[in-house]
C-alpha cells in the first residue's frame, strides 16, 4: 500500500535508502538520507508514504538510511539538525509545516542538502518536493460531480497549508464544472491525526447534504472515511488506491506516489545533480502522480470525460489554478 504525511523520536531506525546526492560525487558514495516524519509511519496515510518512498528509493538505489517519527513542530528544528550533525547528506522534512524549521536549520549546515515535502520556499541548499494538488484535485472533484445526487459534496483539511488549500479548490473548481449548480462545502479540523475529528467533519458536511467527501488529512481520514461509510455516502481516497481498503465507499482516489516521486528525487541527489529548486510531479509523470481505480457506480461515459480532462491538462488547456 502506497500512501503518504507526519517524536522527535531520534531513536531514528537506521535502514538502508537510496537518496538524494545533491552536489557532488562525494555524495554519490555511500549517500545517507534521514526523513523526518509529524505523525506515525503506521497511518495509512501521508507519513506512512514518505517513509515507504523512502525505504523504496533506499532499496533501489542503495543508499541508507534514518527515520524519526511522531516529531512535533517545536521539536522539529532539533530533529533536522541532529541528523545533519550526524553527516547525513539529504534530510527530508515531510510535510509543509517543516518549512520554517528547515530555514531555520539549513544554514548551518552548508554541505547538508534540506528537502521539504510540500514546501514552498526552495533556494540555497534547500530543495521542495511536490505535487501539483490542484490538478489531481479538479479531476477528484469532477468526478464526485459527476457521481452526486444532491449537488453537493464536501471536502476537509486539516491545517491551511498552501498545497492542501490548492487542493480543495481544484475540487471544487473540478465539481462546478461537472455541475454547474453544484456546492462544495469547506471544513479545516486543525488537527492531522484524530480520528474522531475527522468523522465529525465528515458527519457534519453530510448533515449539510454532501454525499461526496473528500478528506485530505493523514490518519484523520480513516474516521472521515468511517462516517461516510456509515451513513451510504460516497467518498475520494487520497495517498493510494483507497478502494482497495473502502471498495463501497471510496469512488475514485488522487494517488500522490512518494515511491515514485522520491525515487526520482533521489536518483537526481545520488547523480550529484538536485538543485535547491521545486520538484513538482504532476499527471505527466504518472508514476508519482495519477488517478486511482473507478467504483462500478462511476458510468463508463464519465470515465471517458475524465480521461479527456486529464490529457488536457497534461497539454495545458485547463486552467485550475
Amino acid at each position: 500500500m502506497n500512501i503518504f504525511r507526519r517524536s522527535f523520536c531520534l531513536l531514528a531506525t537506521a535502514t538502508v535508502l537510496t537518496g538524494l546526492g545533491l552536489s557532488a560525487p562525494a555524495f554519490a558514495e555511500n549517500l545517507k538520507v534521514a526523513i523526518v516524519l509529524p505523525g506515525v509511519k503506521t497511518d495509512k496515510s501521508f507519513n506512512q508514504a514518505g517513509y515507504e518512498g523512502v525505504e523504496h528509493a533506499a532499496k533501489e538505489l542503495g543508499l541508507e538510511f534514518a527515520y524519526s517519527e511522531k516529531v512535533a513542530q517545536p521539536d522539529q528544528p532539533e530533529a533536522l539538525a541532529d541528523y545533519a550533525r550526524r553527516g547525513y547528506s539529504v534530510v527530508i522534512g515531510h510535510g509543509g509545516e517543516f518549512q520554517d524549521s528547515v530555514a531555520k536549520v539549513a544554514s548551518r549546515f552548508p554541505d547538508t542538502k534540506f528537502v521539504v515535502v510540500n514546501g514552498t520556499e526552495p533556494g540555497g541548499n534547500v530543495a521542495i518536493m511536490s505535487f501539483d494538488f490542484p490538478a489531481l484535485g479538479y479531476v477528484m472533484g469532477y468526478v464526485a460531480g459527476k457521481v452526486s445526487e444532491t449537488g453537493k459534496g464536501g471536502y476537509i483539511g486539516a491545517q491551511k497549508l498552501k498545497f492542501y488549500v490548492d487542493l480543495g479548490n481544484g475540487y471544487a473548481k473540478g465539481f462546478k464544472a461537472a455541475r454547474p449548480d453544484g456546492e462544495v462545502m469547506t471544513a479545516w479540523t486543525n488537527d492531522w491525526d484524530d480520528v474522531a475529528k475527522g468523522k465529525e467533519a465528515a458527519l457534519n458536511e453530510i448533515s449539510q447534504g454532501a454525499d461526496v467527501v473528500f478528506p485530505s488529512m493523514d490518519n484523520a481520514v480513516v474516521g472521515s472515511l468511517q462516517g461516510v461509510k456509515e451513513k451510504g455516502k460516497k467518498a475520494i481516497g487520497i495517498y493510494y488506491d483507497a478502494i482497495s481498503d473502502w471498495p463501497d465507499t471510496v469512488v475514485q482516489s488522487a494517488i500522490f506516489d512518494m515511491r515514485g516521486a522520491l525515487l526520482t528525487t533521489l536518483t537526481a541527489a545520488k547523480e550529484g545533480k538536485l538543485e535547491g529548486k521545486a520538484y513538482i510531479y504532476g499527471l505527466e509523470t504518472p508514476t508519482a502522480a495519477r488517478i486511482g481505480t473507478y467504483h462500478a457506480s462511476v458510468p463508463a461515459a464519465v470515465q471517458d470525460e475524465v480521461a479527456a480532462i486529464i490529457e488536457k491538462i497534461k497539454a495545458g488547456e485547463i486552467d485550475f489554478h
